[in-house]
C-alpha cells in the first residue's frame, strides 16, 4: 500500500482496554462493507487469526487488522477514539471519502 493506515495512541488505549475482556490473542478487525447511508461503512470486531494478506497495523502492544479487500478504501486513514457528547466510539479520518453520514459510521468515495 502506498499510504499507511495509522492508529491513534487514544485507540489504542481503547483496543487494550477492550481486549483484557477478549480470548488471549484477540486482534481488533477493521473492515468495509457495502451498505450504510452513504454507500459504505465501517465494521470493527475481534479476531484471533491473521489471514495471510491482512493488512496488520501495531501501536502500543495492540494489533489492527483490515482485510485485503477493505484495505485500499483505508489508505492513509487514521483509526482515532473518541470521547465527547456525543458519546465514545471509534472514529474513521479517511482521506478517501468523499462524503460521509453525519454519525461518522458510512462514506461514499
Amino acid at each position: 500500500m502506498g499510504n499507511e493506515i495509522h492508529i491513534t495512541e487514544n485507540a489504542a488505549k481503547r483496543v487494550n482496554t477492550i481486549l483484557q475482556g477478549e480470548p488471549a490473542g484477540s486482534m481488533l478487525r477493521v473492515s468495509v462493507e457495502g451498505g450504510g447511508c452513504s454507500g459504505f461503512q465501517y465494521k470493527f470486531g475481534f479476531d484471533t487469526a491473521m489471514s495471510d494478506d491482512d493488512v496488520a497495523i501495531e501501536r502500543d502492544g495492540v494489533t489492527v487488522l483490515i482485510d485485503a479487500l477493505s484495505a485500499p478504501f483505508l489508505e492513509g486513514a487514521k483509526i482515532d477514539f473518541v470521547d465527547d457528547l456525543m458519546g465514545q466510539s471509534f472514529k474513521i479520518i479517511n482521506p478517501n471519502a468523499t462524503a460521509s453520514c453525519g454519525c461518522g459510521t458510512s462514506f461514499s468515495i
